[in-house]
């Protein structure tokens, strides 16, 4: 029998091969915290200004020599150990983020000789804030084919690394942290399950959100430096309009494609950029307020691994239960906009 409020959904129609599930969930932050205080004594802002525009009251961001595959390997430990695996029982490594170690070689490098994952290939992800929905599909994909049996989900970013401070439009969002899952091949139907993804990007909105500074096209230089060109640049109204409208849109159209509607999720999990987005959003769709994690508040925008930052908070605070239907969605820089829909499995 299917409890009320579950349907009996196989594998979505993009996703072919074995089912797939998440075994393992983990987060890191790094204990230090910046609030909203702390921002008042370092450029033109208030506390009111920014809860009331945002959502947020503190975040959390890493000490001077701390990287990003540091925060990486601490959630990937404790994801292996929720696993019961070992870190040579991971065949690949993927992992999401904007702010890398260096250029070369790749952060999953970094991460697969830090845990002692001996026979996993792996690779970095960029799509900024929709790296984990992104990794996420890639992974699964990866696993469903039989290449790998267990893959390794990180989200990972030290965005205060590239945070300028003098900046209130952008230095009021960011935080530091990561997250994991573990994601395995099933042929248990009790397990869970990820269901189906949709993804899209649209570079026309490439120039709205960005780093312009230290690629191909503006190599680091000191007329780079001088200009601001390594920091966020941020065109806050042009990024709100579309990640509401892409949030609503592209989960209205995987809730449809498997028969379903906003009334048979049992929790709603976006990409944590801001309170008002959130909200306006989920409106928008039809999704019940009771519904909808938001915990922007405590972390600010930690941009690859939000959305890991927030089911573990509905795990742990009974919110999202085994059998679960979840839709994680995303909007980022690129713009970059996915969705994936999940049975909850642990």
């Amino acid at each position: 029998m299917v409890a009320q409020g579950h349907r009996d959904l196989g594998r979505g129609p993009r996703c072919g091969g074995r089912s797939t599930t998440i075994t393992a969930l983990a987060t890191y932050v790094p204990p230090r915290l910046l609030t909203n205080s702390d921002l008042e004594r370092m450029v033109d802002t208030t506390d009111e200004w920014i809860l009331q525009r945002t959502g947020i009251r503190e975040r959390h961001i890493v000490d001077p020599g701390v990287a990003t595959s540091d925060l990486a390997k601490e959630a990937a430990g404790a994801a292996l150990e929720r696993a019961g695996l070992r870190p040579n029982d991971i065949g690949l490594i993927i992992v999401g983020t904007v702010t890398p170690d260096m250029m070369f070689p790749s952060t999953a490098c970094l991460v697969q000789h830090k845990i002692g994952a001996h026979r996993a290939w792996g690779f970095d992800l960029s799509a900024a804030c929709s790296a984990f929905t992104y990794s996420l599909t890639t992974a699964s994909q990866i696993v469903a084919s039989g290449g790998v049996e267990h893959a390794l989900v990180i989200g990972a970013d030290v965005m205060s690394s590239i945070i300028d401070y003098k900046d209130r439009a952008t230095c009021v969002l960011f935080g530091d942290g990561a997250g994991a899952v573990v994601v395995s091949a099933t042929s248990d139907e009790g397990a869970g399950a990820i269901l189906d993804f949709e993804h899209e990007i649209d570079g026309g909105g490439g120039a709205a959100l960005c780093m312009p500074g230290g690629g191909s096209r503006r190599p680091p230089s000191h007329e780079t430096v001088d200009e601001g060109l390594h920091y966020v640049k941020q065109d806050g109204p042009t990024v709100f309009k579309f990640a509401v409208r892409k949030t609503e849109e592209i989960s209205r159209r995987i809730l449809e494609r498997n028969g379903l509607t906003p009334t048979d999720l049992n929790l709603f999990v976006s990409h944590q950029a801001n309170r008002r987005i959130i909200q306006s959003a989920t409106e928008r769709l039809g999704v019940s307020p009771d519904k909808v994690i938001i915990n922007i508040e405590r972390f600010g925008t930690t941009t690859a691994e939000t959305i890991t930052l927030a089911l573990n908070d509905a795990v742990c605070s009974g919110r999202l239960k085994k059998g679960d239907l979840v839709l994680l969605a995303s909007v980022g820089a690129g713009f970059t906009v996915g969705t994936v829909l999940v049975r909850w499995g642990i």
